[in-house]
């Protein structure tokens, strides 16, 4: 074998000699790990093991078993050494064989408080024992040569480990694109980028309503799919895209959609992530952000709460906001339509502050389409609740319809809230499925707070909680114009002792009629205390909050006053914040301090008016809140007959109520067939 190890050429060197294997590092790893576990097969066997003075005075020393003591003073501990003739006896804890614990010892060990305190405990235990049989501690000092060690070479590791954490930091950072080169990259974009590998797992099947939103939406998905399709017939695709809406109505979600559906690659990044400590940071990263969209164009960036960085610009320097945040603000309004051009680059927008954005940011050529994003009608609340309600075990045959119609005004976030709540209530009382008592506690959750049944609360208060409660839903029921009743509870929640639940109607505009009978119902609680009581509390102070404010903007604002008639003097441009002064005149501000408080004094007279007329159901009505302490819609109806008129807001309910039973019966059909 040797011989043909030597013949072959390929084990040989250019002078027959046979080759050395090369150097590998791993073998050095190979023989570090081997070489540990050696020494821990060697060196494995059993330390001192751990005792107490009681032990060692009470038996150890008494029946003299001990042949030392070693005191390690700057350990705090002491040794203790067992005669070779006694080990037997303590065999079980110091072990046998390879692992004990050696016979030289030392064989236990306690620890002390202090080398004078355990002397003299030591005098004591040996009172009795004859001199020459007393033991006397041995004293020693034993440098922790790791801790030393350790002492001297851990700051240098730390130091070199920060250094090289900024060199890589720096090295990173250290691109010569705009923005680049300094320190921490703090000039570079921090925008997300989504490809098609990282793309979100979110389509617009999955944003239940919102439909014309959409439809605005994927017009620009589809140019980007199909560009030849419009740019034939000479169309420009839009530059920018700015959803508007209140908070929670789906914004982000629908941007997510847009990210999830159009195959180019998709930059998320919020407004305040281009404002930074250090100035000149915002407009470097906004000039970082287009350089990047430009070299993936065709590709939308997607700007969050873009009100962070464009709100107006004051026309006061010394007074503006921010001169970082304009100086950003200019170097985007350059971007978007400036000298160079952005061809591909489409940008999209959030913000639930639309009226306080700088005008030469929405102009056309940056942002040319506002998309409003509005509160959810019954439909699409009921699409919505389909959505959130996937994942989520419901009890057989729940009416989806009926939780769409108890959450009126809610946006898609609070229905989400809505679902979740359910199930945490479900699950915290042993459910195996939500009911829809569970969605009606989550409901009530959400709009009034946790329920304070323990509240302590006297029976005149809590008598005069459910006359004020009945007073709301006795003048709101009897009036035309005035939100429907839901229910009324006066169970405390949260800060308020008592609350009341309206299905308001959606409208697009308000009547003077409607915004009095509004104003009436709500100053319905005050009235009942004075009428009933002949005395008034400090619980209608939401009320008359709610109340003032809704007379000054129909004066102000909505100009439905008698003197100052078809006069508003409201500010859409949100300017009014940089003036120190109000934009009328002593004397107006009376006139409108006057008005004001003739609505006020006539919607409350009015109150009064209808409560005094149907005192008896009133009375009959807060009896009945004080027994069941929730009543709903149908004991009002009983007791003062059905509503005149109907709402838009019922006429859907009873349009999805038509539609749910013709589907019931064309479902019966098909199964008798």
């Amino acid at each position: 074998m040797a011989e043909n190890n030597n013949n072959n050429p390929m084990m040989n060197d250019e002078n027959g000699k046979p080759k050395m294997p090369r150097f590998n590092v791993y073998w050095v790893y190979i023989i570090i790990i081997l070489g540990f576990f050696l020494i821990q097969y060697f060196y494995s066997g059993k330390t001192a093991q751990l005792t107490t003075w009681q032990e060692v005075k009470n038996q150890m020393l008494e029946k003299q078993e001990i042949s030392k003591l070693l005191v390690v003073r700057n350990a705090g501990k002491v040794e203790v050494y067992l005669k070779e003739d006694k080990l037997e006896k303590y065999k079980d804890r110091l072990g046998q064989g390879f692992g004990a614990v050696p016979k030289a010892g030392p064989h236990f060990y306690f620890t002390i408080g202090s080398i004078e305190t355990f002397e003299r405990q030591l005098a004591e235990a040996q009172t009795n024992i004859e001199e020459s049989q007393k033991i006397y501690p041995e004293y020693v000092d034993r440098p922790n040569y790791w801790a030393d060690i350790l002492s001297w070479v851990l700051p240098f590791v730390i130091l070199a480990a920060i250094w090289i954490y900024i060199f890589r930091r720096i090295s990173r950072g250290g691109g010569g694109g705009p923005g680049g080169g300094n320190i921490f990259s703090v000039g570079k974009s921090k925008a997300q980028l989504f490809d098609k590998e990282t793309r979100p797992r979110v389509d617009f099947k999955d944003v239940a309503g919102l439909e014309e939103a959409k439809i605005e939406v994927m017009e620009i998905v589809d140019f980007l799919k199909n560009p030849k399709k419009y740019t034939e017939l000479g169309g420009k695709i839009p530059k920018g895209a700015l959803l508007v809406g209140p908070p929670g109505t789906g914004k982000t979600l629908l941007a997510k959609a847009v990210a999830g559906e159009a195959n180019v690659p998709f930059f998320s990044m919020s407004g305040s992530e281009f404002v930074e400590m250090f100035v000149g940071v915002g407009a470097s990263r906004v000039r970082d952000l287009f350089r990047q969209a430009k070299e993936k164009a065709p590709c939308i960036v997607f700007i969050d709460e873009i009100d962070a960085i464009g709100r107006a610009r004051g026309k006061n320097p010394s007074f503006s906001g921010n001169d970082e945040r304009e100086n950003t603000l200019n170097q985007l309004l350059t971007e978007m339509d400036g000298f160079a051009s952005n061809q591909g680059v489409i940008i999209l927008a959030a913000t639930n502050r639309a009226d306080i954005l700088d005008r030469a940011l929405l102009r056309a050529g940056r942002f040319d389409r506002q998309i409003h994003v509005e509160l959810p009608d019954l439909k699409e609340r009921l699409d919505i609740f389909k959505v959130h309600l996937r994942p989520i075990k419901l009890e057989e045959n729940l009416d989806i319809s009926f939780l769409a119609k108890q959450t009126p005004g809610f946006s898609g976030a609070d229905i989400a809230n809505v679902c979740n709540e359910a199930a945490l209530i479900a699950a915290r009382k042993n459910k195996k499925y939500v009911e829809k008592q569970d969605f009606l506690d989550a409901i009530d959750r959400i709009i009034g707070g946790l329920e304070k049944k323990n509240k302590i609360i006297s029976k005149e208060e809590r008598r005069t909680i459910a006359y004020h409660e009945a007073g709301h839903a006795t003048v709101s029921w009897l009036l035309e114009h005035a939100n429907p009743l839901l229910k009324v509870s006066i169970i405390p929640r949260g800060r308020s002792l008592g609350a009341a639940w309206y299905l308001p109607e959606e409208r697009q505009i308000t009547t003077t009629e409607q915004l009095f009978d509004e104003m009436c119902s709500t100053l319905g609680g005050r009235a009942a205390e004075e009428i009933n009581f002949n005395k008034i509390s400090t619980g209608a102070l939401s009320d008359l909050e709610r109340v003032t404010k809704q007379a000054y903007a129909m004066v102000a604002y909505f100009g439905m006053g008698k003197s100052l008639r078809n006069i508003s003097y409201y500010d859409s441009t949100g300017q009014v914040e940089f003036t120190f002064s109000k934009p009328y005149s002593e004397k107006t501000a009376e006139q409108i301090d006057e008005e004001v408080k003739e609505i006020i004094d006539k919607a409350y007279e009015r109150a009064k008016q209808i409560l005094t007329e149907n005192h008896e159901g009133h009375v009959q009505l807060a009896e009945l809140l004080l027994e069941r302490e929730v009543i709903f819609s149908e004991d009002l109806e009983k007791i003062f007959g059905p509503r005149k008129t109907l709402s838009r807001e019922q006429e859907l309910v009873k349009e999805l109520d038509e539609e749910a039973h013709k589907q019931d019966l064309e479902s019966k059909e098909n199964q008798t067939e």
